[in-house]
């Protein structure tokens, strides 16, 4: 993807958390009990539940641990799913619909699970704000927390208009909904501690292993550019990182490429003031700004997309520009990092689990996570504790994600991602237009 390596190494994370000693890759002939295609959060998830059951794994990652969206995202945990939860209740029913909600909130105790029991400091916090940036979205704000709450007795706190400025000292906001239950981390440094925590579970982790060909069967046979990995099942958990490998997989997700930029350290005085519970931000619009403050008090602010996997000219001017428009006070603050990295939507924005099915005859033994639609940090890790139980033991909770219908883009290879364009225009618009 153009400009991908220069926004991974351009992070602020990349800067916070360096890489250790490089993994070996995969050199001839190996074989394992199951293989897994990703060596971000949902496959590390996946590895470190598979080896703590005593199964033996094994991780084929491109590039490096946290190389993807699991090391450069904006570091927000969050309850619930990218899509309004009525999208699973129309496929699933209420019932199906609940249990996938609460699986969501599982996923933040697992998160904190494994931050404590694995020693993995990565600055967690607790606590995360949705903002409306108009009386009408505020409004609808309040409509959907009165739902969840109602529906999934989920508690969320109210901020009406007057008190959201006492939360956020932003004129932008009309109203916000509090969770203490999320939060945000480091996201990579948890990466990386997770890939630890799988190892010493004894999974293997090969870097600098790209999979160029998968061939069912029993053993499926996983080819690379140096070796070839024969497993009894398989895990796809690269999402548009292994874009190539099953193209009926790669039509039902789009990459989309999101920034983020981290500001010159703050006062502590300045950092308190604005975001005095330093709580993470995300706000309504359909194209997002998301912001929290760093342990070391700079403000990280992520805001924009491209559809076109180009990196946006002038990064950092741009970010600079969207973080002032939410805090003026910040107006002489120079940006000292701007990143960014691509998420793997699907059409109605809900997450794609499920199995291949076999080439002729044979068992569904490939499994697949896509389509986290740029809420995984917390999903990421709950999917890989469900993919887990459906390869080990039961595959009740996985399957009520496996049946969730998902559709390829419209316009073929060419032309989905004009379309897409165009209608990310107009959902830009109608959020300019309030």
């Amino acid at each position: 993807m153009t400009g991908d390596e220069a926004l991974a190494r351009d992070s602020w994370y990349a800067a916070t958390a360096p890489r250790a000693a490089p993994r070996a890759g995969l050199d001839g002939e190996a074989g394992c009990e199951v293989a897994i295609v990703g060596g971000g959060l949902a496959g590390l998830s996946a590895a470190l539940e598979l080896a703590q059951r005593g199964l033996e794994v094994r991780v084929l990652e491109a590039r490096y641990v946290g190389f993807g969206a699991s090391g450069r995202n904006g570091g927000q945990a969050i309850h619930g799913f990218a899509c309004d939860p009525g999208v699973l209740e129309a496929q699933l029913g209420r019932e199906p619909a609940r249990q996938a909600w609460e699986l969501s909130v599982a996923a933040l105790d697992l998160l904190r699970e494994r931050i404590r029991s694995h020693a993995i400091d990565c600055q967690w916090r607790d606590g995360q704000i949705s903002v409306a940036t108009t009386p009408s979205k505020a409004r609808a704000l309040m409509q959907w927390a009165d739902r969840i709450e109602s529906t999934y007795d989920y508690p969320l706190a109210r901020l009406d208009a007057g008190t959201v400025r006492r939360w956020i000292d932003s004129p932008r906001f009309h109203g916000g909904v509090y969770d203490a239950r999320s939060g945000h981390l480091h996201p990579l440094r948890y990466t990386q501690g997770l890939a630890r925590a799988a190892e010493r579970a004894g999974a293997l982790i090969h870097e600098d292993t790209r999979v160029v060909a998968l061939r069912h069967g029993a053993p499926v046979e996983l080819r690379t550019a140096r070796g070839t990995l024969r497993a009894r099942q398989v895990l796809l958990a690269g999402n548009v990182y292994a874009r190539g490998l099953v193209p009926a997989l790669d039509a039902r997700i789009m990459p989309v490429g999101t920034y983020l930029a981290c500001s010159a350290r703050l006062s502590p005085a300045l950092a308190a003031s604005l975001i005095p519970s330093r709580a993470a931000v995300c706000d309504t619009d359909v194209v997002l700004d998301y912001f929290r403050l760093t342990d070391d008090d700079r403000m990280l602010y992520g805001g924009g997309v491209s559809y076109s996997t180009a990196t946006p000219r002038k990064l950092a001017e741009r970010l600079r520009r969207r973080m002032v428009r939410s805090f003026p006070q910040l107006s002489a603050v120079p940006i000292e990092h701007a990143w960014g990295g691509f998420v793997d939507i699907t059409m109605n924005r809900a997450p794609d689990f499920g199995r291949l099915e076999p080439d002729g005859a044979g068992a569904a033994n490939i499994y697949y996570l896509q389509g986290f639609s740029g809420h995984g940090l917390a999903l990421t890790g709950i999917a890989g504790k469900l993919v887990a139980e459906a390869m080990s033991t039961d595959a009740s909770r996985f399957d009520v994600f496996s049946k969730l219908t998902h559709r390829a883009f419209p316009g073929g290879r060419w032309l989905r991602m004009p379309a897409l364009v165009l209608g990310m225009a107009w959902y830009r618009m109608r959020d300019l237009l309030g």
